[in-house]
């Protein structure tokens, strides 16, 4: 259970993950869908509040053209959702538990880690919190 999202439910937020690989799920009527795949997602503090993340792929993700092992930073929104088994099959046992995930994601981005060596200019993560008051700064 994603037990340090909890506190900052239905708060939209910036977030970091390290993207793993591409995968598919099934869809509205059967369609294959492809989905993304982001481990060690940290907060704006750098503060690990889950190992992993499932994500469609949205535009936004797609345009990046990943490669494993690229940072991305994103805004989401986090929400909670009920998981467990809610079939008919009597010898398969999960009960249903609330958990969170962070829903709807924005302003995704590919940014470099701040390491030694880091080449001069690159964006790097900002993990400073982005208000209403910055975000009308930065339009102005």
């Amino acid at each position: 259970m994603r037990k340090a999202l909890a506190p900052v439910e239905e708060e939209r937020m910036m977030f970091q993950g390290t993207f793993g690989r591409l995968g598919t799920k099934r869809g509205w009527q059967g369609r294959q869908e492809q989905t993304v795949l982001l481990t060690d997602i940290c907060d704006r503090t750098g503060s690990r509040v889950c190992d992993h993340l499932w994500f469609n792929l949205t535009k936004q993700f797609a345009a990046l053209s990943l490669q494993p092992g690229d940072v991305v930073v994103f805004e989401a929104r986090v929400k909670a959702y009920v998981k467990g088994y809610f079939g008919r099959r009597e010898e398969v046992y999960k009960p249903a538990e609330m958990d969170y995930k962070l829903s709807h994601p924005t302003r995704v981005r590919k940014v470099e880690q701040v390491v030694v060596g880091a080449r001069e200019g690159a964006e790097q993560y900002n993990p400073a919190p982005r208000t209403k008051n910055t975000v009308r700064e930065e339009n102005t």
